[in-house]
This record gives C-alpha cells, structure tokens and sequence, in this order.
C-alpha cells in the first residue's frame, strides 16, 4: 500500500526495502531485524510491529513525505538523489555506454552519454526528459 512512497524515497537516495507479499508478523520481524522504521497505513500492522513503526495517516505520496518528515529527523542529501535502484533498492553504478546498448533503445544508445546500471535487478538509467521532473518532485517534497 505504500509502493509509490518506496520508490520515492528511493528515488531520494533512502535504503527503503518493500515486501508487499509478506505476511504482518514476518514483515514487523524483518524490519526489527534490520533495524528499519516500519511504515504503514495498516492499524493491526502497526500494532504488532512494535516501537519503531510508524502508522502513516496521509494518502497522497507528497502528503506521506511531508507526514513521515515530520515524525522522523530524515537528512536529505541532494547528491544522494537518483543514486539506487527505484525497482529493488540496489545502488546503481557508472557505467559505460557499450556495456548497456544492447539494453536500451537504439536512439538512447546513440545521443545518450551517462548511463547508470543496477546489479540487482540489471535495470539501466539515463537521464531522460523525466529526470527534470523527478528532481523537481525530490527537491520539493525533501529539501527545505
């Protein structure tokens, strides 16, 4: 239920783990063995999951981050941004443009100079036209 609010904090360069699969009691085990802040909108989660959860009221993305800026003393680094994997967490890495242009789209291969790659789950990043508008968001929602 907060998959969007994950990848936005990855996307800010927050280690966030999501397991929507697990069941209540595994998913507050794994997190206190992790030592991770679980958060949720789910009551009976929050519940079970102990003194280091967080039962987060808003519904919007925007909203949650401001929500859990307030309750937590997140520090936001603004060179942190786009630096892990939005689908598995992994940091990503420099990479050159031959190691990756059998993975993207041919005009992409061409015209694009940077690329970044996940090891995890093997997912390329350029900077496209989105990036501007991912960065606008991340400096909106997470710098004062």
């Amino acid at each position: 239920m907060l998959g969007r609010l994950a990848r936005w904090l990855r996307l800010a360069g927050f280690d966030t783990a999501y397991a929507p699969g697990l069941a209540d009691r595994a998913l507050a085990g794994q997190a206190r063995a992790e030592q991770r802040w679980l958060l949720t909108c789910d009551r009976r989660l929050a519940a079970v999951a102990g003194p280091r959860a967080l039962l987060l009221r808003a519904r919007t993305t925007g909203e949650q981050v401001a929500e859990l800026r307030d309750r937590l003393p997140l520090t936001v680094h603004p060179d942190l941004f786009l630096t892990r994997c939005s689908c598995c967490n992994t940091p990503l890495e420099s990479v050159p443009g031959e190691a990756v242009r059998d993975r993207v789209p041919p005009y992409v291969a061409v015209h694009t100079g940077r690329f970044m790659a996940c090891r995890g789950c093997g997912k390329v990043y350029w900077p496209g036209t989105h990036v501007g508008r991912i960065a606008r968001m991340l400096e909106e929602w997470f710098l004062p």
